[in-house]
């Protein structure tokens, strides 16, 4: 096999099993021959230490039918301490404890994500009705500083990035995991772009599609759930950056990675 530059994303929750997992033991063989960009989530642990800080979290969903968090200072600052700090940690000390050279980042590190706030966000409320609230400390990523990511892989390092983004006024902002993964994997020029989750792949009345081209994808997009809509849309990010594939497939079972990488499992989808 070719070696190969690969953007991997997944969970703050795959690594529940711990340093064991089969998902940790399928990245150490793929990294013997190829090098990868691990992105986390963890949004479940950040709405469970909030809530243990006296902080409830409020979740907004935007007419496109996205749900994310609503990121208000108090909350970017408990995100900030929940993500780059506690989860990102675990994994580095997981990858470590099998051998794996690790090293955790958040896009504040080496200005690796910039992006900008957004100011307002337009909201969909229980009645269906749109409206406009502030943008808190949310935004949309606008340049990639991919220096210290490709020293660090040309050391041999494996990157694991928190997705957190730097303001223009220097403020930490709240960027979305899926979107993260693929700029970065547009900008890295990165081979394959995976996106781990907790299903089997793309389901359509109940079956995986085992492959699928990027404008099928979006005539589809309507009967996938919302749930697997911003994943779709990373991907095709991604493919319009020049990425090769993206592989959407459960982290979870034997060799998650590698078995999607040989199109075994998971979702593919292709630019034509």
């Amino acid at each position: 096999m070719i070696a190969m530059l690969l953007v991997v994303k997944m969970g703050g929750s795959i690594l529940k099993e711990g340093a064991s997992s089969d998902l940790v033991t399928d990245l150490k063989a793929l990294l013997a021959e190829n090098k990868a960009v691990l992105v986390h989530g963890g949004g479940v642990e950040v709405t469970e230490i909030a809530s243990k800080l006296g902080k409830e979290q409020k979740f907004i969903m935007s007419p496109e039918g996205f749900r994310s968090r609503y990121t208000d200072k108090e909350t970017i600052e408990i995100y900030s301490m929940v993500m780059a700090g506690k989860i990102n940690k675990q994994i580095v000390l997981a990858m470590q404890s099998q051998g794996i050279p690790t090293v955790g980042l958040s896009g504040l590190d080496g200005a690796i994500l910039k992006a900008e706030r957004k100011t307002r966000l337009i909201v969909v409320d229980e009645k269906g009705r749109k409206r406009v609230i502030d943008g808190g400390y949310t935004g949309k990523i606008n340049q990639v500083n991919t220096d210290l990511i490709n020293f660090m892989l040309e050391k041999g390092y494996t990157p694991i990035v928190t997705p957190i983004a730097m303001s223009e006024e220097y403020e930490p902002l709240n960027v979305d995991g899926d979107r993260t993964a693929a700029i970065l994997a547009g900008a890295l020029k990165a081979d394959r772009l995976i996106l781990l989750t907790n299903v089997e792949g793309l389901m359509l009345k109940g079956e995986r599609i085992p492959k699928i081209g990027a404008s099928e994808v979006k005539e589809v997009l309507g009967s996938i759930g919302a749930g697997m809509s911003t994943k779709v849309h990373a991907a095709l990010e991604a493919l319009n950056q020049g990425v090769g594939e993206v592989l959407i497939t459960s982290g979870a079972g034997k060799n998650p990675i590698s078995s999607a990488l040989k199109h075994e499992t998971g979702t593919v989808i292709t630019r034509v």
